[in-house]
């Protein structure tokens, strides 16, 4: 970690446990070392800093290219990993920073809805990401957050204290979708980046609340 990353998570980290009571389940499935994609369901803002302060190594993370414009907020989303992309983040601008950092040997931050829930519900992932998942070679994380929407979800003008847990998943096993992505139409190659998105986000959905916190988001049928 650099400076400006190493006091912003510890910041982070501080504020999420001491106000939130952050709890952190599994966090040895991540990879210590090496390039690695974590895809997590998106609820509120506090996500990507969440899941960020619950791991002691650097993530990556996309951000709109909009948030970029000052100087100031340029050097600091930039000191802390953040890549500006288009507001999709999908775009071939967001793929090429995705792979630059993965051929880096980074772990990088995606969130395969695209935006976050507007009900606290997860929703289908986008096409987009089983694209970078189908086209790296690296693992793919699953991570669930919850109690972030109760927290901060759009719905809220303020943050309220509530307990938020991260909870990370064992890797997804997109090899046999990676084997035919390499052999078939092109027209079949849409539906196995999508496959890929929906299998990543059906592991995301797998993963079960901690039993003494409650109140957390469910998964739309």
């Amino acid at each position: 970690m650099n400076l400006p990353y190493l006091v912003t998570w510890v910041l982070c980290r501080s504020v999420f446990c001491t106000a939130f009571r952050l709890r952190v389940c599994n966090a040895e499935r991540v990879p210590a070392t090496g390039p690695v994609i974590l895809a997590a369901n998106h609820a509120s803002y506090f996500d990507p800093p969440l899941i960020g302060a619950s791991l002691r190594r650097p993530l990556h993370y996309l951000a709109r290219n909009s948030l970029f414009r000052h100087p100031a907020s340029n050097w600091l989303l930039r000191s802390i990993n953040c890549v500006p992309v288009d507001r999709e983040g999908g775009g071939a601008a967001g793929l090429k920073a995705i792979f630059e950092r993965l051929q880096a040997g980074a772990a990088i931050l995606l969130f395969p809805e695209g935006t976050r829930t507007p009900d606290g519900t997860l929703h289908r992932a986008r096409a987009g990401v089983g694209l970078a998942i189908i086209k790296s070679t690296c693992s793919v994380i699953p991570v669930r957050v919850f109690g972030t929407y109760e927290a901060y979800g759009r719905h809220h003008r303020v943050p309220r204290p509530r307990p938020l847990v991260v909870k990370f998943g064992p890797p997804v096993d997109v090899a046999r979708l990676r084997t035919e992505a390499g052999a078939c139409s092109r027209e079949r190659l849409k539906a196995v980046y999508q496959e890929a998105s929906d299998l990543t986000m059906d592991a995301v959905g797998r993963l079960e609340p901690v039993a003494d916190v409650t109140a957390f988001p469910t998964r739309r049928p």
